[in-house]
């Protein structure tokens, strides 16, 4: 005999819809459970055409993988699929609330949250729109269709020495220092012996397709240009619930355990949201942890991460 539920009322919600939460959404609903998706439709990579580097879907289009993992988990009839922003989540007892920006609100045993990241870029002319086409944060995903060219880094701060001591490997580096940070002796050595070239004119402006306007008046034609974004979380929600959070290199992200369990019981985060090195692979990775992590919750009790 089947208990009623009410209709707003399910074992678990995964709050984000892009590939950490479809792929969370896809073990509970495989395990039988009643789950709820909320999406708001603001995949990080919707500005990037292709998708690299995950396997047996190099070089698709972004949106079509997603599109596909969509229609998977909706073929399963436990599933339930609302578009929407989450703007609240309280925990009461051993159940959650999630209220959605029109002021509907589900519960649930267990929350997912697949939340996602913003990323910040620096306010450079010419820079923001032209994110995923010819501006790009990760080597390892578009650093291949560059073809061996001249590439550009624009640093943002120390950190930037990373991405210059590693794209060569991709193509001719000039690091556009641009008054974010002065590399010392030993990083000027490191990064002479790996041939980038250090500019350290100020940056005006991006034109064309990715040339950077110096500001004496020089331009420099790059076939692409890497920049470390500032990201942000994509939702209140995990700081609502009280889950702590972790400095990381580019911003503060959401502290789990390898079960990716948050440090608050029933709560669990996986994606963008959850970890340092973003892409498509780990997120469907941890996605598929998280899911099955809280399906064994409801089985053998939720346990929280260290704190």
């Amino acid at each position: 005999m089947h208990t009623h539920h009410p209709k707003n009322e399910f074992d678990a919600i995964v709050v984000g819809g892009s590939y950490a939460g479809l792929s969370a959404a896809m073990q509970l609903a495989r395990a039988r459970r009643r789950v709820l998706v909320i999406d708001a439709g603001q995949r990080r990579n919707r500005y990037t055409r292709h998708s690299h580097g995950f396997l047996t879907q190099d070089g698709r289009e972004a949106s079509a993988i997603a599109a596909d993992g969509r229609t998977q988990l909706l073929a399963y009839p436990n599933v339930t699929w609302q578009e929407g922003t989450a703007t609240m989540a309280v925990a009461n007892d051993d159940r959650f609330s999630v209220t959605l920006h029109d002021g509907c609100v589900f519960q649930a045993r267990r929350l997912v949250l697949a939340t996602g990241v913003v990323d910040q870029l620096p306010s450079l002319e010419g820079l923001a729109e032209r994110w995923g086409s010819s501006v790009f944060p990760c080597p390892y995903c578009d650093g291949y269709e560059l073809e061996q060219g001249s590439i550009g880094v624009l640093a943002t701060g120390p950190l930037s020495m990373h991405h210059a001591m590693m794209l060569p490997d991709w193509g001719q580096v000039t690091l556009f220092l641009n008054g974010a940070f002065d590399p010392d002796e030993t990083q000027m050595a490191a990064l002479a012996q790996r041939g980038v070239v250090v500019e350290r004119t100020p940056v005006m402006r991006i034109s064309g397709k990715a040339d950077v306007v110096l500001g004496d008046g020089r331009s420099q034609a790059m076939a692409g240009l890497f920049v470390m974004s500032r990201t942000f979380s994509g939702s209140p929600l995990a700081e609502q619930l009280g889950c702590a959070l972790e400095q990381g290199p580019t911003g503060k992200y959401v502290r789990t355990d390898a079960q990716k369990a948050t440090t608050v019981t029933g709560v669990y985060c996986c994606g963008d949201a959850a970890r340092i090195a973003p892409s498509v692979a780990f997120a469907v990775a941890d996605g598929a942890m998280a899911g099955m992590a809280a399906h064994q919750s409801l089985i053998f009790g939720a346990v929280a991460a260290a704190a």
